[in-house]
């Protein structure tokens, strides 16, 4: 089953505001998040695509690549109602599970449609309104995106995402004190992940970095060399661009290879260090707008991950008495 979270847009507009603190104090940005809604994260601008059901899965991957987005709600025309996402975990999963299959060759999987390979659709739907409910959402349900829903027309408006979350608070937050804990250095606070990193060597296969991404639900690798030092990233929007190259049939290339064929070639590694403070981190990856930063020594030896869902787990739910849902 999926999990298809509904976000009515037209309720609860009229939001209290925050009444200015005396000090700052570490429930600051849960009550900022409880004090808006869905709506309010939503650009005055964004680009959305949905995919009927019927579309063959490869037209449908080829879109993604194309409109440059990572997922797209689902309309199914039998049931005339919206009944999932596709999203690049699926292509993910695909994959993984037809790749060297002795029954299906991969080309085969390029006249399947997005019906064929999603089976039954029998989404989980949740209905939330305030920000710190979608948080509460996207960490508990581990997903990494939630459509916000017109409750009149049952339209999606918008995907709301982590990434958008926190540079909402990143723009807004300005306006509200910020509180004490942001100057402390990350290696005096527990935010994000220091043991058992999933890494992958520049002589693994892609094959090899696909399993790991089903196995262990990462989002991204450290790809390191045999010193452990990082030398890229490769992600989960990485693997798109074997759809966009037609690269799906040569999962034996190794990340070395795959990450000099990337299309658009990402220029070294958005790193942080130990010794940064947790707001010079927040910083540097709402304007970067990535969805995580690679901890790193002196040497540049992978010693950590600091993702988003770290952040907002931290900054959000953690004061609210809310302890890790993703871990």
């Amino acid at each position: 089953s999926s999990v298809f979270v509904q976000v009515p847009f037209m309720d609860g507009l009229t939001m209290k505001e925050i009444a200015p603190a005396s000090a700052p104090d570490a429930n600051v940005y849960t009550k900022f998040m409880r004090n808006h809604c869905c709506y309010d994260a939503i650009p005055t601008s964004s680009k959305l695509v949905i995919f009927d059901t019927t579309l063959q899965v490869k037209k449908a991957f080829f879109a993604l690549v194309a409109n440059g987005v990572r997922a797209a709600p689902l309309w199914d025309n039998k049931l005339q109602c919206f009944v999932g996402m596709l999203t690049i975990t699926d292509f993910i999963n695909i994959l993984h599970r037809y790749w060297q299959s002795p029954l299906v060759e991969i080309y085969e999987l390029e006249e399947h449609k997005i019906e064929d390979c999603r089976g039954d659709y029998k989404p989980v739907e949740v209905t939330i309104n305030l920000l710190f409910d979608a948080i509460y959402s996207l960490l508990k349900y581990k997903i990494h995106r939630l459509p916000v829903i017109d409750p009149e027309s049952g339209n999606v408006l918008h995907i709301l995402t982590h990434k958008r979350i926190l540079k909402f608070l990143h723009i807004f937050g300005t306006m509200i004190p910020k509180p004490r804990y942001l100057q402390k250095r990350i290696e005096e606070v527990d935010i994000g992940t220091f043991k058992q990193i999933a890494t992958v060597r520049e002589t693994d296969t892609v094959y090899d970095a696909l399993a790991i991404f089903v196995q262990r639900r990462v989002s991204a690798l450290p790809v390191v060399n045999e010193e452990g030092k990082i030398k890229a990233l490769y992600s989960r929007f990485d693997v798109i661009n074997l759809a966009a190259q037609k690269n799906y049939n040569n999962l034996n290339m190794t990340m070395q290879e795959a990450i000099s064929s990337r299309a658009c070639c990402v220029d070294g590694v958005l790193k942080c260090y130990p010794h940064e403070t947790l707001e010079t981190i927040i910083d540097r990856i709402a304007k970067a707008e990535v969805h995580r930063l690679v901890l790193v020594d002196k040497d540049d030896v992978v010693g950590g991950i600091v993702s988003l869902s770290d952040l907002l787990q931290a900054l959000v739910l953690t004061p609210a008495g809310i302890d890790a849902l993703f871990s």
